[in-house]
This record gives C-alpha cells, sequence and structure tokens, in this order.
C-alpha cells in the first residue's frame, strides 16, 4: 500500500501523516510520500517531518519518501490537501469563489500528473477547498469512480457529534448524514436521524424540533444569518459570547458554525485534527478493503435525484474507489435541498460557464 500526502507540510498534511502511521494503515513493505514543492519551507519542512516520522514510528514505520515533483508521485491512494485556505481574518468575506481561481491550477496541475501516469490510477481523496471544484477536475482526469471529496464525511461526522450532543451519549451510538456542498449548502437530514441508547420519544422529538424550526431547504440562509453574528462576534474577540452563540442553537447549524470558530481562533492551524481524523477514515477503508458507506462529494450522472454534477451523497466505498450510490428515504423537503445543492455547486464551477 502506497500513499501520497500532498501538501504533507501544512497543518492538515501533518496531522494526517501522524493519525495515518498510528493506526498502522501503511504496512512495513509499504510506502508513504510526503509531496510538496521545491524551494522555501514546504522543502524544508518536509524532510524535518520525514525524520519525525522516522523517529517516533521506527518500529513499523513504511518507506517515507519526500516527493517534489507532481510527476514523481507514485501511490494507490493520493490525498490532496495542498491550496490556499480561506483567511483567518473574520473581518474578511469568506469568498469560495476567489479561493477556487487560486486552487484550480494546483488541482490541474496535480490531476494532469496523475493521468499521465502508466499504469492504474490512483484513488483520490480531496480535502483543499473548494472540495466540489478538487473532485470535478481530479474526477475528469482519473474517472469519476476513482476520485472522493472527504468534505461530506467530517460534516456528516460533525453533525453526529452535536447531535451525540444534545443526546448526551457517544458519537458511535448516532447515525445520521450531512449531504450536500461542503459550504453554505449544506442538507442536514433529521429524518434519518438514529440513536442508540437513547429512548425513541427524546429522538422523535429533536427530529420534529429540527423539522419545524425550519425546512430543509432553507438552511443555507439560517447558517449565514448565524454566522453573521458569530462573526461578528469574533471580530471583536469576544470568544466567549461567540461560543454562546453556538451553543444556542439546534444541531444542524451548530454543524455548519463550529468550524468558523475554530478556524478563526486557531492562529491559522484551521480544523486539521478534525479533517485529518476525517480523510483517516476514508483511507482506511481503501487500505484494510472493508467496503462501507460514506457521505463523500463525487461526480454523479443521474444515479440519485437526477442529480448530475458533484454533490455529496451516500456512496459505498470501497478498495477501488465508490462503486455506487446508496439511496437515503429522505423527506420532500430534503430532497428539494440537495437539489437545491447540486445546482448551487453547478453554477459555482467553472466548467458551468463554458
Amino acid at each position: 500500500m502506497r500513499i501520497a500526502i500532498v501538501g504533507a507540510s501544512g497543518h492538515c498534511g501533518r496531522q494526517l501523516a501522524v493519525q495515518l502511521l498510528d493506526r498502522r494503515l501503511i504496512p512495513a513493505e509499504g510506502r508513504l510520500q510526503l509531496v510538496g514543492h521545491r524551494g522555501g519551507v514546504s522543502e524544508t519542512s518536509l524532510w524535518a517531518l520525514r525524520t519525525d516520522l522516522n523517529d517516533a514510528f521506527s518500529d513499523d514505520a513504511p518507506a517515507i519518501d519526500v516527493v517534489l515533483e507532481p510527476n514523481h508521485i507514485q501511490a494507490d491512494i493520493v490525498v490532496m490537501l495542498a491550496g490556499r485556505t480561506l483567511s483567518t481574518d473574520p473581518s474578511q468575506t469568506a469568498d469560495r469563489a476567489a479561493l477556487g481561481a487560486q486552487n484550480q491550477p494546483v488541482f490541474e496541475q496535480y490531476a494532469t500528473a496523475l493521468a499521465e501516469q502508466s499504469g492504474p490510477a490512483p484513488v483520490v481523496i480531496v480535502q483543499s477547498n473548494p472540495v466540489e471544484l478538487g473532485v470535478a477536475i481530479f474526477a475528469q482526469a482519473l474517472g469519476r469512480h476513482r476520485v472522493i471529496g472527504a468534505g461530506a464525511w467530517s460534516d456528516t461526522l460533525r453533525f453526529r457529534t452535536e447531535l451525540a450532543r444534545s443526546f448526551k451519549v457517544r458519537r458511535t451510538h448516532v447515525q445520521a448524514w450531512m449531504l450536500g456542498q461542503h459550504g453554505d449548502y449544506l442538507v442536514p437530514c433529521p429524518s434519518q436521524i438514529r440513536a442508540w441508547g437513547v429512548p425513541p420519544a427524546a429522538v422523535e422529538t429533536l427530529q420534529t424540533q429540527l423539522q419545524e424550526a425550519a425546512t430543509a431547504d432553507s438552511y443555507p440562509n439560517r447558517l449565514r444569518d448565524h454566522r453573521k453574528a458569530l462573526l461578528h462576534c469574533l471580530q471583536a474577540q469576544r470568544w466567549d459570547e461567540a461560543n454562546a452563540i453556538i451553543d444556542a442553537c439546534p444541531p444542524d447549524l451548530r454543524t455548519g458554525l463550529r468550524p468558523f470558530l475554530t478556524h478563526f481562533t486557531s492562529a491559522g492551524h484551521t480544523t486539521e485534527v478534525m479533517t485529518a481524523h476525517a480523510v483517516t477514515d476514508l483511507v482506511a477503508c481503501l487500505a484494510e478493503a472493508r467496503p462501507q458507506v460514506f457521505a463523500a462529494q463525487v461526480q454523479l450522472s443521474g444515479e440519485w435525484l437526477d442529480c448530475h454534477g458533484v454533490l455529496g451523497v451516500p456512496v459505498l466505498l470501497g478498495v477501488n474507489g465508490w462503486s455506487q450510490v446508496c439511496p437515503l428515504p429522505l423527506d420532500h423537503d430534503e430532497v428539494l435541498a440537495l437539489q437545491d445543492a447540486a445546482a448551487a455547486i453547478q453554477q459555482s464551477l467553472p466548467t458551468a460557464e463554458a
């Protein structure tokens, strides 16, 4: 098993390397490639990271390489973490279109390099933002079933976490899905909430509260309104008040808001631990050949709800990528929200303008 982390010198990349080795997902005879670019901090920090990882995991670490050219990647799984991130200044507008314009050349560079290699194409996990743009570009180059976006899985884990807090149980006792876009057009699915060790009446009560608070297709506006109040507190450095705003929200809104608190209070480290954790879950499924259903951004061709293009949906993930969409019996307003998300994503992609 060979795994390459593109952007390994960044905070998320370093954290991912540690988690992959700590969970022993790469056998001793395997290979981990730390991918960056020549010159500057990227190159020097990768050599330092390689040494540190070898020291920490010397007993059973795989071979660890520093790779500084895209066409030198030789991997079965490639994790895309390179590119710019949103500003950590809460006074700056979170402009996903501008971020996409900055990261599109990076996506295209690596997609082209991987497509030109001989042999089977690797499975690519995209976590760089905008996730949907990255998935679209890599899917066009490598084939759509070999490319998955990790954003929907991290959002789903966060939703399950917030529900677990409401139910006062462990996250593993909660089943729930957050689909759609890794952005404003998140689609929480209250109809699919299940919990173990919780009275059924309590689950039904929370489901009803979430469904009655607002229809699922109004979620983007609710999220933007609450985020505006949150960012106002963050600009004023009123951290306790910002946290109180989030805690007062229902679990679906807490899911979309809490990452902003992390992002703007982390001095550039953003949500590195959670991001790496979600990606590691996906890598484990691929590396250990344990087919499992995950929420992921994938390139659809009408498999569900007649949606085409990139969208976060439940898919069966296996050693060769995703093989099928696993439809959920969603409520009518959840279906509408997912279709709205698909349309919004398509409008945001450069190819939609052609």
